[in-house]
């Protein structure tokens, strides 16, 4: 059958129709009007105070052995949500925010590799009066931009190791960006930080390798007294690795058992012989 010239024409409208639209969402996705979030749930105590709206967003630079979420590293496997949609989300708590001291927290994945889509909803949150808390490992710190850092109440930094060598092969990146990135926080003078630590028996659990880490973590006070506010010393599990499974990637830590008690007391100990408050 012939394709007459009015039919070449309407499937070239409708291909460029296709571009502009990929093009206007691109734009979009940079500019942080939308971004890729992969799940959010409302959960106490765990990701900040008070009872939190934890949103989870997909893509991450790192390749952390133990991830618990390796369903978000890439941002093209998130859903693709307006900020305006997520800050009327947000709205709809603020009685249970104002109720239990709680407000919303940003994690991943990694939250900054959005930093725009980030920037707009700690915004958002802030004029709500809302108490807003980023979940991240730093590695994007230099991401962040002063006017969205103003708009964050608490960062929950993930020090994955003290040790370099350590932390490209817990991670496959390098522990620079996160250290600078602290210090960045210190200096700024108002964040507060709950610095967290995967301890991984057999990975991360040498005594040098948690010195370091606390070393590091005391010295933010340091900069600022009061920076950092909470120690949270994880010990590991193996939540996470059914999802490896079904992902089909392979887990290197199939055999790793949690840390005993004796090992979480002692590198819990490391923290509290420098003063910091330690759970």
């Amino acid at each position: 059958m012939a394709v007459t010239n009015g039919a070449v024409s309407a499937l070239g409208d409708v291909a460029a129709a296709d571009v502009v639209s990929h093009h206007d969402r691109v734009a979009r996705l940079h500019s942080g009007e939308l971004g890729c979030v992969n799940s959010w749930e409302l959960v106490t105590a765990v990701d900040g105070p008070g009872t939190r709206l934890t949103v989870f967003m997909n893509g991450c630079p790192l390749r952390c052995l133990y991830c618990q979420n390796p369903e978000t590293w890439f941002m093209r496997d998130g859903t693709e949500v307006e900020a305006s949609e997520l800050i009327s989300r947000i709205a709809r708590y603020l009685p249970v925010f104002e109720a239990t001291g709680g407000g919303l927290t940003l994690s991943g994945g990694e939250i900054l590799m959005q930093p725009a889509f980030a920037a707009r909803v700690l915004r958002g949150a802030k004029e709500l009066g809302v108490h807003t808390c980023l979940d991240t490992s730093g590695f994007l710190g230099r991401a962040l931009t002063d006017e969205a850092l103003a708009d964050t109440d608490l960062v929950l930094l993930d020090v994955k190791s003290g040790d370099p060598e350590t932390y490209r092969r817990v991670t496959g990146e390098a522990l620079e960006p996160t250290l600078r990135f602290g210090r960045r926080l210190a200096r700024e003078g108002r964040v507060e930080v709950w610095v967290r630590f995967v301890l991984v028996p057999g990975l991360t659990d040498a005594w040098d390798n948690v010195e370091r880490v606390a070393d590091y973590t005391a010295s933010l006070n340091g900069v600022r007294s009061g920076t950092v506010t909470r120690v949270e010393v994880l010990p590991f599990h193996q939540l996470g690795r059914e999802k490896w499974h079904a992902l089909r990637r392979p887990y290197a830590l199939e055999e790793t058992v949690p840390p005993s008690p004796e090992l979480v007391r002692r590198v819990r100990g490391q923290f509290h012989e420098r003063g910091l408050v330690t759970y």
